[in-house]
């Protein structure tokens, strides 16, 4: 997660710097993205599975991914972000100038971010996606495979908030059988009825406990209730989940693994 990462630059801020390599491609010139016949290679979040350097094959860690579109690619290498403009041209990718964020990241492999730097750098790479699994190829034999990344379902999924002062204790899992949401508030427990539909929710008065924590955590869980007695609108994307009240506030959570 993002509390898990610390920063190697003398600044404070996610400074963007170019980077030697880093994955992604877009067709330039408004077509499909296709290569091939099957899925469009665009408009698509792919996650980075593994890279293969001189026959030696390294697992990407969690997060690793890549996502096409309007001429740029944008993703994470693992731990660091990046962006850059990138062209297809059939069955070749090319990338253009290439920045990311210069960051380490606890219990992330900050060498597969080299060997993935090095399979990818200042490269034509030859693209095949079948079905969803995409393999880029560079002119030496080393290959960058990932597959198509699905979006977490809303109900069912236990969704961590990214409140820093929560540290992880705030979260919620909806229940469509039954038309409700449970969880924590980051003190208290809660639960209430929650109806889903047309990209919103509808959530009932919320039934919590009376527990009193410290006063960060007790502003925190002022907030979250907000989203009760309402209909906040709702969007997941990948594994992010977005929740706008009525009033404008909005909070997101993450799906736990």
């Amino acid at each position: 997660m993002d509390r898990q990462k610390q920063r190697m630059t003398l600044t404070a801020a996610a400074m963007l710097v170019p980077l030697t390599a880093a994955c992604g491609v877009e067709k330039a010139d408004g077509g499909s993205g296709s290569v091939g016949a099957g899925k469009p290679l665009t408009g698509v979040r792919w996650s980075v599975d593994n890279v293969t350097t001189d026959g030696k094959t390294q697992k990407a860690p969690t997060g690793a991914h890549v996502t096409i579109d309007k001429g740029r690619a944008e993703g994470s290498l693992g731990c660091n972000d990046f962006s850059a403009e990138a062209t297809v041209d059939g069955d070749r990718v090319r990338l253009g100038k290439t920045r990311s964020t210069r960051m380490a990241c606890e219990n992330k492999p900050m060498a597969f971010e080299t060997r993935l730097a090095r399979a990818l750098s200042g490269q034509e790479l030859k693209a095949k996606v079948d079905g969803d699994r995409l393999t880029l190829t560079t002119a030496r034999g080393d290959t960058v495979r990932l597959t198509e990344a699905k979006d977490a379902p809303l109900a069912g999924t236990e969704w961590t908030f990214t409140i820093p002062r929560a540290d992880g204790r705030a979260h919620l899992t909806f229940d469509e059988q039954k038309g409700t949401v449970s969880g924590s508030l980051g003190c208290n427990k809660v639960n209430a009825k929650a109806t889903v539909r047309d990209g919103h929710i509808t959530l009932g008065p919320p039934a919590t406990t009376r527990m009193v924590c410290e006063d960060s955590l007790m502003a925190d869980e002022k907030t979250l209730l907000g989203l009760f007695d309402g209909k906040p609108k709702y969007r997941v994307d990948h594994q992010t989940l977005t929740l706008t009240s009525e009033n404008g506030t909005r909070v997101q959570a993450v799906a736990e693994r």
